[in-house]
């Protein structure tokens, strides 16, 4: 349960199969998605093709909102990772949950200024050197039970536009710190403060 699980109530979810495009960079904005369940990722393409990962969502998760609420083209797009299930909401339905919940207004305000640094920390993050753009990425990502995050070498290198042997060689260094522990297709993070530490030396 989340605090925007209300966006759900009264609604019929529509299933996203895997693969399958919930909305595109470039197009307009009148609509912003609220996960139910499932998962989706979100990425940015480049005029050549190439794509880098945003982030991926979970259920729970807003989606698409920076967009809708400042009314400019999409700057990504989001693509189900499995069947999902997914609520759009429109300009009405948004006003209508204000109004009988004003208490969520300042919550949103929050978790759009998260986007927006989302995005920026992707556009600032090229300049910094390998080990720092890893330590940045992996304090983005959300944490599960014992400050672990699910990811593997190759999406932390779609996502910050670097080699997965790149990656590899930052983690082995992370690791060998005693910043971070490594499994299969997780990340625990041992010393969050450590893990700062490496990013604001980079």
């Amino acid at each position: 349960m989340t605090q925007w699980d209300i966006f759900a109530q009264g609604q019929t979810p529509k299933l996203y199969t895997k693969g399958q495009m919930i909305y595109l960079q470039g197009e307009h904005p009148h609509h912003f998605y609220y996960l139910v369940s499932g998962s989706v990722r979100s990425f940015l393409s480049s005029p050549e093709g190439d794509e880098r990962i945003l982030t991926i969502h979970r259920s729970g998760d807003l989606m698409g909102e920076a967009s809708f609420f400042d009314q400019y083209p999409r700057v990504s797009s989001a693509m189900a990772l499995e069947d999902s299930l997914v609520v759009s909401i429109d300009q009405q339905r948004l006003d209508q949950i204000f109004i009988e919940h004003p208490q969520l207004a300042q919550p949103m305000l929050r978790y759009l200024a998260r986007t927006v640094r989302l995005l920026s920390d992707h556009v600032d993050t090229s300049s910094l050197p390998a080990i720092g753009r890893v330590a940045r990425h992996l304090l983005t990502l959300p944490r599960g039970e014992a400050n672990t995050v699910v990811c593997t070498h190759e999406s932390i290198g779609q996502a910050i536009g670097m080699s997965r042997i790149t990656v590899s060689r930052a983690m082995k260094q992370l690791v060998q710190q005693g910043v971070l522990e490594t499994g299969y297709g997780v990340v625990r993070i041992l010393d969050a403060q450590q893990l700062q530490a490496v990013q604001d030396r980079s």
